[in-house]
This record gives structure tokens, C-alpha cells and sequence, in this order.
């Protein structure tokens, strides 16, 4: 069931987004901003338009400009095209900031600046204006000036060095987690900026680096070397922090254990018929069983073979030992716990049906799930230059000229 929510019950309902960013970063960012009730307007260039539009497992649906990449963060928003280099679309999109509360931008630093749009002119236009600024290593430092992809991010990040194991790594996790990380980061500051600017009226330059928002999601990876003068190490699907706890093989299936607490380990080793194992001193304590690993996750697999991956899962899971099987993504897209949660919205849109995801939060009293389709290229642009004081002389010249 797709529960759906009026966006005036929303926190950031009667906010406005301008957003010039592309890709995934800053459109992840801003599509948060609209699940929680802003409207996210997307200015982009005229005939092409945001790069995710063409980019996507489904190539008919990129070659019209709707492509799978664009529609998974772009639900929502609408769509305005205006070639920001242009005289005359840089006095539309002046015009645009008088009415807005935050611009979102991931241009490498400095562009918008030399487009004459940066944060000191758009802050003098619009004093209470919350700008952010979204680049793979910050706006300034020896880096800055370096264009950075998320496969970049991971690589310099650390990330990549432990993922995988000690014959696979460094590998780089399968999605684009720097990208995603860096959207987050940058959601969480604009709302804190806009909270502020409500009670100040005064704006904000939000500065987020991607390479700084994976680092800090990195947390006890970095505080083991910073703190504890351990440099962490690819442990592929063990957890570094405990055992036994990781991937494991059963008799059907992989299974996910993260028996991390001496009560849960006693439960496992019951549940397998390995009470032994608890009482043995190379894993009677909880240092030992890390340092013995190996040995235990050895005992364990055995006794695990006995039955399938789904089986165990039922059983541990009722005697208060998290686990999970490991599911592909297909498979999870199907679990009743998501269908139940509303967690896909789908829409007939004019180019198909579109399936999208929210946010990995509800309100006790609201879905905050997108309210409309991903839209088509400047599918609002002739309604917003007409609300912006532009009439249709002047839009069709705007057009004919390019700058829309």
C-alpha cells in the first residue's frame, strides 16, 4: 500500500530549491529536500538538460531523456531550462532567487562564480538565501579544482582499501556510496541552514566536500586509526568488531550473523548443537573469539550445513540472534516489509510507468514519498517565466534565442 501525504504536512512544505546540480549528488540531496514538503525546482540546460537523464539500464528510456539514473532521484521536482550563460538567463534566474530559499549547486568550485552567480551576488539579492555547494573535495585546498566522480571519492577515500578481502581488495562497493554519502551530508546541512535562516533571516554558504561527508560516515574505521593506532585492514564480510559475525555458508544459502554479544553467541552455539563451543577457551571470551576467528567461523559453517540459509534465519531471529539472509536486490524489492511500508510509489508518467523509492524514514503521521513523476526536460519552464513576470512575447523570444 502507497500511503500518500498532502505536502502541507510536511516540515519544509512552503519552502522553494533551486537546483543546478546533476547526476547523483546533489540530485539525491535535493530529492530528500522534496520528500520533506520542498519544492525543488531544477534549472537545467536548455536541450540536454542533467547527464542522468541519458544514463540508465534501460537505454530507450535514456535516449528519451528518462533515463532509470534520473528517474530513481528526480520524482517530484519540476523541471525549468535556462542557459545560465546567456545576459538573459542569468536576469530569469536572478528573478528565480528572489522567490527561492536555497540554491543547490555541484559545479566545480568556482564556475558559478565566474557565471557571476555565486554566493556573494545571489546573497546580496537575497540576503536570507541558503547556498549550497556540493564538489568531490571542498571549495578550497590543494584538490578543489579536481573534477571528481564517485569512483574517484572511494578511491582516495580509503574505501575501496577496505572492501573486500585480503585477495580482492581494494574493491570499490557496489553502488555509488561517496555520491550518496555526500547528498546526505548536504540534505542534513541545508535543512540546519534553512531552520536557521527561519529564525535569523539570515542565509548560509554550505561548503560539502564528498571526500570529507564518506570519510566521516567511515566513523570507527578512522577512529581505529586516529585513537587506537590501528590501521584497518580489508576483512571482506567479517566485522572487524566482533565474531562470530559475518557472511557464513549453510547448507542452503548465505546467511548474515552478527552475533556480537556473549548472550547471542551462547544462543548460536545452542541453536547448532555446539554448547562446546562456548566453554572452549578459544572462544569462551569475546577477544578470543576475534583472535580465533578462523577456527570458530570453521565450527560454525559445519553445524550450519545442516539446514538452509532460510531455515536458520527463522530460527535465530526467534531466539534473539540477528541474522539475515543475503538477498539480491530483486529479491528484496519483493519482501513484505517493504510492500506494507510503502516504500516504492508508482506513477504513470507520460513517457511510462516510473517506480521510485523515499526516504528510509516515515513521520508518525505522514509517507513523505514523492507527490509527482520524474518530469520531463522543461516541463515547467513557459508556467515559471510566466509567474516570474515574463509574458508570452518574451518567453517566445527567450526561446527562440535559446536561453530556454
Amino acid at each position: 500500500m502507497n500511503e500518500r501525504s498532502e505536502p502541507a504536512a510536511l516540515p519544509l512544505s512552503g519552502l522553494r530549491v533551486l537546483d543546478l546540480t546533476n547526476v547523483l549528488a546533489g540530485p539525491f540531496c535535493t530529492y530528500l529536500l522534496s520528500l520533506t514538503g520542498a519544492e525543488v525546482v531544477k534549472i537545467e540546460q536548455p536541450g540536454r538538460g542533467d547527464l542522468a537523464r541519458r544514463l540508465g539500464a534501460d537505454p530507450e528510456s535514456a535516449a528519451r531523456g528518462m533515463g532509470a539514473s534520473f528517474v530513481a532521484v528526480n520524482a517530484g521536482k519540476q523541471s525549468v531550462t535556462l542557459d545560465l550563460k546567456h545576459p538573459q538567463g542569468k536576469e530569469a534566474f536572478r528573478r528565480f532567487v528572489g522567490t527561492a530559499d536555497a540554491v543547490v549547486e555541484n559545479f566545480r568550485p568556482g564556475v558559478m562564480d565566474r557565471l557571476g552567480l555565486g554566493w556573494g551576488v545571489l546573497s546580496e539579492w537575497r540576503p536570507s538565501l541558503v547556498y549550497c555547494a556540493i564538489s568531490g573535495f571542498g571549495a578550497d585546498g590543494p584538490m578543489a579544482g579536481r573534477p571528481a566522480y564517485d569512483q574517484i571519492v572511494q578511491g582516495i577515500s580509503g574505501v575501496m582499501s577496505v572492501t573486500g578481502d585480503a585477495q580482492s581488495a581494494p574493491l570499490r562497493v557496489g553502488y555509488p556510496v561517496s555520491d550518496t554519502t555526500g547528498g546526505l551530508t548536504a540534505a542534513f546541512a541545508v535543512v540546519s541552514a534553512l531552520f536557521g535562516a527561519r529564525a535569523t533571516g539570515q542565509g548560509r554558504y554550505l561548503d560539502v566536500s564528498m571526500l570529507e561527508a564518506t570519510l566521516a560516515s567511515m566513523g570507527w574505521v578512522v577512529s581505529n586509526h586516529l585513537n587506537a593506532g590501528v590501521d584497518p585492514v580489508p576483512m571482506g564480510n567479517d566485522n572487524f568488531t566482533a565474531a562470530p559475525s559475518g557472511t557464513f555458508r549453510t547448507g542452503d544459502g548465505l546467511l548474515n550473523i552478527a552475533a556480537n554479544e556473549d548472550r547471542q553467541y551462547a544462543a548460536l552455539c545452542g541453536l547448532i548443537g555446539r554448547e562446546d563451543l562456548v566453554t572452549d577457551p578459544r572462544f569462551a571470551a569475546r577477544q578470543a573469539r576475534k583472535v580465533n576467528r578462523a577456527a570458530l567461523t570453521e565450527a560454525v559453517e559445519a553445524a550450519l550445513a545442516a539446514r538452509g540459509a532460510a531455515e536458520w534465519e527463522a530460527l535465530l531471529v526467534a531466539a534473539g540472534v540477528p541474522a539475515g539472509r543475503v538477498l539480491s536486490v530483486p529479491e528484496v524489492m519483493q519482501q513484505p516489509q517493504l510492500r506494507e511500508r510503502g516504500f516504492v510509489t508508482e506513477f504513470q508518467a507520460p513517457d511510462g510507468v516510473q517506480r521510485v523509492t523515499r526516504a528510509g524514514f516515515r513521520f508518525g503521521d505522514a509517507n513523505p514519498a514523492p507527490q509527482a513523476p520524474a518530469p520531463q526536460l522543461s516541463a515547467d519552464t513557459d508556467r515559471w517565466l510566466a509567474q516570474l513576470g515574463y509574458d508570452a512575447a518574451e518567453i517566445a523570444r527567450l526561446r527562440q534565442d535559446g536561453v530556454v
